[in-house]
């Protein structure tokens, strides 16, 4: 193998990382937006009284 043809193997190779890794980043964004949009749209916890969810029944 000749050395130019080593050198554009190994920049093309780079060059395939590069857009990988954005590609991973991007996906990455819109998953960490979508998670976030989905925790907004939650409804609001109701106030419930302080005795509830106090106890856990273990021989039901």
């Amino acid at each position: 193998m000749s050395i130019a043809r080593l050198s554009t193997t190994i920049a093309e190779t780079n060059t395939r990382q590069d857009v990988s890794m954005a590609v991973l980043k991007k996906a990455m964004d819109v998953q960490a937006s979508s998670a976030a949009a989905l925790l907004e749209a939650l409804p609001a916890t109701p106030n419930l009284p302080s005795h509830l969810g106090n106890r856990v029944n273990t021989t039901a």
